[in-house]
């Protein structure tokens, strides 16, 4: 390694151009999942407190979010339904005629080439708040295995291009995958939210889908926090379920899993920056404490750097027009 003053790195970080020139590290709105939330109705657009800029809307208004994502390059988007009825077993997640089915089937007529991404979870769709059936006050994973798998076939059928199971059942993966094929919907892709930890981050979250638990939480299916080689292990599991994509949320905080299940499976990694992650850099930068955009753009790229190959993001399409114009420090 060549030594101060033959080597200056400084050289290299005089000009935009120069720190262009050997940029390690890149971000492209193709690699950016814009999540959306879809209720009933026509013409509703209903503002989400936490999340500034974020709505719970009707299939119209998803339809003008989308096409608005897809001008700006973004690669896809990531839908949640928000259904007028709830039960016991989220019976509504496979209603032909909700939220997502319809909005689903709208994107594939008007925006054919935008990856559509369906979230397969029971939690938006129980009474309960809950991923999963409750027996004794604890959720059933096998008994809820059947009933993830018929969403996400009710998904595929109206226009998914990818099921993404967020719900941390065992073998879910494996069932969803067998009952997707047994359906014909063997294109059909799973992205599976496979180290998923139960994290204080998911709150505004929780407000925009209408989830929040209304008896205990959810630690005893999300993953602790402190656990890094399981991670690993629920990653290779899915892998071996048959997951196309495996995904890490939140990633801002666990930049160290992006990392090594990237570096250890080498296979296509997605990681979800959170509601919380875009309340606080969205509060900071309203309250005039952090250039909003510059970290914005700091923090996504962080996230690439890591390993993830793409990245759910509400910043999607605001990150989007401006790595098209050109804003990429």
């Amino acid at each position: 390694m060549p030594q101060y003053p033959q080597y200056r790195p400084r050289r290299l970080r005089r000009t935009p151009a120069l720190r262009a020139l050997v940029r390690e590290t890149h971000l492209h709105p193709a690699q950016l999942v814009l999540p959306l939330f879809v209720r009933t109705g026509t013409g509703v657009r209903r503002d989400i407190g936490s999340m500034p800029g974020v709505s719970q809307s009707s299939v119209d208004e998803v339809l003008r979010d989308a096409e608005r994502a897809a001008r700006a390059g973004v690669g896809g988007v990531i839908l949640f339904g928000i259904p007028d009825a709830k039960d016991a077993t989220g019976s509504s997640a496979w209603d032909e005629r909700g939220p997502v089915q319809s909005a689903l089937r709208s994107l594939s007529r008007e925006l054919p080439d935008l990856v559509r991404v369906a979230d397969v979870c029971l939690c938006e769709y129980t009474d309960h708040g809950h991923c999963g059936v409750l027996r004794n006050g604890h959720v059933d994973n096998d008994a809820t295995l059947p009933l993830l798998a018929r969403s996400a076939i009710s998904f595929a059928e109206a226009g998914a291009d990818i099921v993404a199971p967020s719900d941390m059942m065992d073998g879910r993966v494996r069932v969803i995958r067998e009952a997707l094929d047994g359906a014909g919907h063997v294109h059909t892709a799973i992205l599976s939210y496979a180290a998923k930890f139960a994290s204080g981050l998911y709150g505004p979250f929780r407000e925009a889908a209408e989830s929040t638990p209304q008896s205990g939480d959810r630690r005893g299916y999300q993953m602790d926090s402190a656990n890094a080689v399981e991670a690993l292990r629920e990653a290779r599991l899915d892998i071996d379920e048959g997951a196309d994509i495996v995904m890490v949320k939140p990633a801002g905080p666990y930049l160290d899993i992006v990392r090594t299940l990237k570096h250890e499976t080498a296979h296509p990694l997605a990681a979800y920056q959170v509601s919380g992650e875009f309340a606080m850099i969205k509060a900071a930068a309203d309250r005039g404490w952090i250039d909003g955009d510059r970290v914005m753009m700091e923090s996504l790229l962080g996230i690439r750097r890591a390993g993830a190959d793409m990245i759910v993001t509400y910043f999607a399409v605001d990150a989007a027009q401006r790595l098209r114009d050109g804003h990429v420090e």
